[in-house]
């Protein structure tokens, strides 16, 4: 297994390179804004709990390589169980700042996040999160899209580490330009 793992970080590794070693006029100018949607879901085998969700970006670049913005992002479960409602609406509303890095196509992220997660399943609760990702740019301002984010959640009496260790990650996949 572990050497599975290592043939296929080198195989990664090999294919991602190239992409990271382009270079192009393509990507964000300071002062330019961002606007992406992007989009998630998960499903059993039997579709019986499934669940899918959008989120929107609205961003401005401070520098080439640093933007801030908002984002909201909004999600549908549906749950089978005898002592469950079966709907559930979640929504959440963050205010992020994220540093690029590279020049090329490829545009590696870090970033960070805070604001509120509130709805049917969910304590209505802050949060604050970490969050990294990968623009890839197919036109000079228009860019594909993967994010994942890790939030941890305020949820009042509990202690710093609990809060740390119940959080979520959301994975995003989607669209984004630059104007």
């Amino acid at each position: 297994m572990k050497n599975t793992l290592v043939f296929a970080a080198v195989i990664a590794a090999s294919v991602a390179t190239p992409a990271f070693a382009q270079t192009s006029d393509r990507g964000p100018e300071a002062g330019e804004r961002e606007f992406s949607i992007s989009g998630t879901g998960a499903g059993d085998k039997d579709f019986d709990n499934s669940s899918v969700g959008i989120s929107g970006d609205l961003g401005w670049y401070t520098s080439d390589r640093t933007s801030w913005g908002a984002r909201q992002s909004a999600n549908y479960s549906d749950v089978a169980g005898e002592n469950l409602s079966n709907d559930f609406w979640n929504g959440s509303t963050r205010g992020y700042v994220n540093y690029h890095f590279g020049e090329g196509n490829a545009r590696p992220f870090i970033g960070a996040s805070l604001g509120a997660v509130y709805g049917d399943s969910v304590s209505d609760s802050g949060f604050a999160g970490a969050e990294f990702g990968l623009k890839y740019y197919v036109l000079d301002k228009t860019y594909i899209l993967g994010r994942a984010e890790y939030q941890f959640f305020f949820d009042g009496g509990d202690a710093a580490e609990e809060n740390w260790d119940d959080g979520a990650f959301v994975y995003t996949i989607g669209v984004g330009f630059n104007f």
